[in-house]
């Protein structure tokens, strides 16, 4: 059973109900879908028949794959038993796969046991599946044998995949209605077929709402509401009137249940392979006076690649993702107690630098607040369900930035022992030495703190002793020692690669995350750019592991999250530059620049013709000059015009 209520649904509707459109909605946001085709060609010279194949096929994106088993419908349930939990399936349909079992090259056959089978497989399937079959329960009788048996024997295979699955809607002129859960049939009203697809699941399945929703808890939530979404205005200078206050949050969008299970292997999508090189080589031949971008034509190359286009347009609509979650124990040596919800209550409140920011780039702020860590020198950070309700949580807030238009996230942190945690992480998934990738610990009042830095790194060393015989899989070590906001964070890059959102990285907790999303989806980090390394030791190795080539050596230290918007501006600037300029004349681009196709004025023709002297003939002396004048020595002297007497 999947986190929105159900892992299976069979999708009943006559012909032309709709029924195949609202199953592509239910599977619509997944990030790879497997098309099981039951329906033999048919004959060649039936061209109605081909048209409607033709246009079945045509609506399945071009990320789908298909698996066709009309030639063995028994394989159907080999397909079904084969498949793995983060797989997603629409088999489309059982009529076209009972006709292929009711043919005479398949006879003589055992039809009940086949349908049997099906319905076990469908039971003992670990993949979300989408099943579509037409309803012959509401027609009449056939009068010929043949069609008899084919209603019969789709009859049977309706009712035995219904009892297996985990929903049965019924599709009628394209409005879908819920026959199982039995409890939705009378509680949930109808979505129309336009409207539907995962989240309208959940509310037609009746998933319920938190009453008082909490990652901390030890019980797994299936929902927990997501926090709002602030957007604060920059501050009045100092001379001007005051305006509106801080804004209040201006949109709180609705829960998102993804219905995914989170877990190594997952293929999800890579950025255009060829629009980022496109874009870097077009840069070559603009019209600029100069070398060009530098090392920043990265930025160009990266917003080509995750835009799928080689001309990139700057990003519009920000997010600013604050994590807030504290480890307990020596991880948070040094921090004063409080300080990360203070940090978190500022950036609620639009103070701070981290809020300051990200209203003068125009960007949403979103505080998270992430499960506390437990001290991972003695006990394990987090609970398996805390794990995976965090990684949801984070999908969840990625996918509500998509719905939203966001084009990028910045990740950051204010949470207290976060370098502790992210430096555990390395540890354990680079072999990197604790003391080495532990920052400096710097007081309030700037200065630096051996004592505490010893505390931190003893609770590494301690976490990493405890756990060194524990499995080192994604979600262990998230467990044992990454706590709630590395999760978080995770869940984050991960939904984030599946909706094609790119990825701000500032910080330990987001690099964290990154290395532990390559052992998840290894495509993770190739939506992922990092700005500066802010001088964290850890932020620099993890960027070396993942091949994360940080664009700025600012050494910035205003907080993680907060130095990748001072970055921001610039690179906005990059890429408005890189979209606007045209190319140069010389290679092909357009000479006149002004746009206006008139002639350029000659201005040699318009000049009035020169009499004065020729001072090109040598046997030209210059006058004395008249009036007063500088006074003669000798004739060695220069006269005032700078030329010498001849």
């Amino acid at each position: 059973m999947s986190v929105d209520g159900w892992n299976t649904v069979l999708v009943l509707g006559g012909i032309r109900s709709g029924k195949s459109e609202f199953a592509e909605s239910l599977v619509a946001d997944a990030p790879v879908v497997r098309y099981v085709a039951t329906a033999p060609e048919g004959d060649p010279e039936d061209t109605e028949w081909a048209t409607r194949l033709a246009t079945h096929r045509a609506r399945r994106p071009g990320s789908w794959t298909t698996e066709e088993t009309a030639g063995e419908p028994r394989r159907l349930a080999d397909v079904l038993a084969s498949a793995e939990p983060n797989e997603t399936l629409l088999v489309d349909d059982l009529g076209g796969w009972v006709t292929v079992l009711l043919d005479p090259e398949h006879q003589p056959a055992d039809d009940v046991a086949t349908i049997a089978e099906l319905a076990e497989a469908i039971r003992a399937c670990t993949a979300r599946v989408v099943l579509v079959s037409p309803e012959v329960g509401l027609s009449l009788v056939p009068t010929t044998p043949l069609g008899r048996a084919f209603a019969d024997a789709l009859g049977a295979a309706n009712r035995a995949v219904a009892d297996a699955c985990d929903a049965v809607v019924l599709v009628l002129a394209g409005q879908p209605a819920w026959l199982k859960p039995a409890a939705v049939a009378t509680s949930a009203p109808s979505t129309p077929v336009a409207a539907t697809g995962r989240h309208a699941v959940a509310s037609e399945l009746g998933t319920p709402g938190p009453a008082t929703p909490s990652l901390g808890d030890t019980e797994p939530t299936p929902e927990v509401q997501l926090p709002e979404v602030l957007t604060h205005t920059p501050p009045v200078a100092p001379n001007q009137e005051p305006g509106n206050p801080w804004a209040a949050p201006t949109m709180a969008l609705p829960m998102v249940a993804t219905g995914l299970v989170i877990q190594p292997g997952m293929e999800l999508p890579m950025p255009d392979e060829y629009a980022g090189p496109q874009a870097v080589d077009r840069l070559a031949s603009l019209d600029v006076p100069g070398a060009g971008l530098g090392v920043l034509d990265r930025v160009v190359g990266f917003a080509a690649a995750t835009q799928g286009t080689s001309t990139p347009s700057a990003w519009g609509s920000v997010r600013v993702l604050l994590l807030n979650g504290d480890h307990a124990g020596g991880a948070s040596a040094g921090t004063v107690a409080g300080e990360s919800a203070r940090r978190a209550a500022q950036a609620r409140a639009g103070r701070g630098a981290l809020a300051r920011l990200a209203a003068e780039a125009g960007a949403s702020l979103q505080v998270v607040d992430t499960p506390a860590a437990a001290p991972m020198e003695t006990q394990p950070a987090l609970a398996g369900e805390q794990v995976e309700s965090a990684l949801r949580y984070g999908w969840r807030l990625a996918e509500q930035a998509a719905d939203a238009g966001v084009q990028l996230l910045v990740l950051g942190a204010c949470g207290a022992g976060t370098e502790a945690a992210a430096a555990a992480v390395l540890a354990a998934t680079a072999g990197a030495e604790p003391p080495s990738v532990l920052g400096r610990v710097i007081t309030d009042s700037g200065e630096i703190d051996d004592a505490a830095w010893m505390v931190r790194c003893a609770a590494v060393r301690d976490a990493l002793h405890r756990t060194r015989r524990s499995p080192r899989s994604a979600k262990d070590v998230l467990a044992e020692l990454g706590g709630g906001d590395v999760a978080v964070a995770t869940g984050v890059l991960l939904g984030a690669t599946a909706r094609r959102v790119p990825v701000l990285l500032d910080g330990p907790v987001g690099l964290a995350a990154g290395m532990i999303s390559r052992d998840l989806a290894g495509q993770a980090r190739h939506w992922c750019l990092l700005a500066d390394h802010g001088q964290h030791p850890a932020v620099r190795l993890a960027a070396d592991v993942l091949g994360l080539t940080p664009l700025l050596d600012l050494r910035l230290d205003l907080g993680e999250g907060a130095n990748a918007l001072v970055a921001l501006p610039m690179l906005r600037s990059v890429l408005a530059l890189a979209a606007a300029l045209p190319v140069h004349p010389s290679l092909g681009g357009d000479a006149d620049p002004d746009g206006t196709d008139e002639p350029e004025p000659d201005y040699a023709d318009d000049e009035p013709a020169y009499t004065g002297p020729d001072y090109t003939d040598p046997e030209f002396v210059e006058p004395e000059p008249a009036g007063p004048g500088p006074t003669r020595t000798g004739g060695d002297e220069q006269p005032a015009s700078g030329w010498r007497a001849g």
